[in-house]
């Protein structure tokens, strides 16, 4: 027995294939994360100076907020490629 009354579920798309782009993006992300707060506890208990802590956490938001970035932009620029 099949339902006709709803339409059927239109398939997520991107320009690259969106599930990997996720996945990528959240072991990014998650990583920078755990680097930061590793250099923080560090700095904390004085093991390495404050100038370590600000690049170590300047480059994870970097490279986090681009990750997300490009996540968002393949998703807005789907159908632009095809």
């Amino acid at each position: 027995m099949t339902n006709t009354d709803t339409p059927p579920a239109r398939p997520r798309r991107g320009y690259l294939n969106p599930q990997f782009v996720l996945m990528v993006s959240f072991w990014t992300t998650t990583i920078c994360i755990v680097v930061a707060v590793v250099a923080s506890i560090l700095a904390i208990w004085e093991y390495t100076g404050s100038d370590v802590l600000w690049r170590t956490v300047a480059t994870c938001a970097v490279i986090g907020g681009g990750t997300v970035a490009f996540t968002v932009l393949n998703g807005l620029f789907a159908d632009a490629g095809r």
